[in-house]
């Protein structure tokens, strides 16, 4: 039997580039998308198994709905869906946009893993995707930054929970990549800016954060756990 993958906010972006490696790898994936049936359909037509799940971050249930069709066993989750808020200064924050950073980006991978736990085969694998702004953080993203750094740290401690089945859990930590999201926020001028800052002198692709993601998910890597893997090209060194 194939083993079974879960990855969240898998329809777009870097979470579409994870499902297709993952897929390609011959691992049955089951992803979630939010609200774009189009472009999960194009994924699941790209990646023959896969299953697409309509799974809200901000819905209650949420974790029901993702869980739903891997309830006979789970090798790899993949915590990769997340929200990054407005640009808001940190006396501007109010409750309730705390309230939905955390639960989106830290409340709901914690409990996607506490879920995943008791159905994942010993020798799984967990990766929960973070970002290089919790160590290059930029003013306004208070709560993109906290909530992901938030995110690295339920990574060090389940490491040490699960280790002992020989289950690994790590983060990967994108830099600039060259997503519709990254291209929507940025100018050109910005985006130039960031391939000149990296070591290799472009942007990230998706493919190069899914390649990353992918390593992790292998027996080669089972040696490596609790880290936080910096995939930006060298755009801090």
């Amino acid at each position: 039997m194939a083993p079974t993958a879960l990855v969240t906010g898998g329809s777009r972006g870097i979470g579409r580039a994870i499902v297709e490696r993952l897929a390609a790898a011959g691992n049955r994936v089951v992803f979630s998308y939010a609200r774009d049936k189009a472009a999960a359909d194009e994924v699941v037509a790209r990646c023959p198994g896969a299953i697409a799940v309509r799974a809200d971050l901000a819905s209650p249930s949420f974790l029901d709905d993702l869980f739903a069709d891997v309830h006979d066993g789970l090798d790899i989750l993949v915590n990769n869906a997340a929200v990054n808020p407005p640009p808001t200064k940190v006396a501007d924050v109010t409750g309730p946009e705390f309230d939905r950073a955390f639960t989106a980006n830290t409340k709901v991978p914690l409990l996607a893993i506490g879920r995943a736990a008791p159905l994942m085969r010993d020798g799984g694998r967990i990766v929960n995707i973070s970002t290089l702004n919790t160590v290059v953080p930029a003013a306004g993203h208070v709560l993109y930054c906290a909530s992901k750094a938030a995110l690295e740290q339920v990574t060090a401690v389940a490491a040490r929970e699960l280790g002992p089945r020989g289950i690994t859990v790590n983060t990967v930590s994108p830099g600039a990549t060259d997503t519709a999201f990254l291209r929507a926020h940025n100018t050109p001028e910005g985006l130039a800016q960031s391939a000149a800052l990296t070591a290799l002198g472009r942007l990230g692709q998706p493919h190069d954060v899914a390649a990353v993601v992918a390593f992790l998910t292998t027996p080669d890597a089972g040696w490596i756990t609790g880290q936080n893997i910096r995939a930006t090209g060298g755009l801090l060194i």
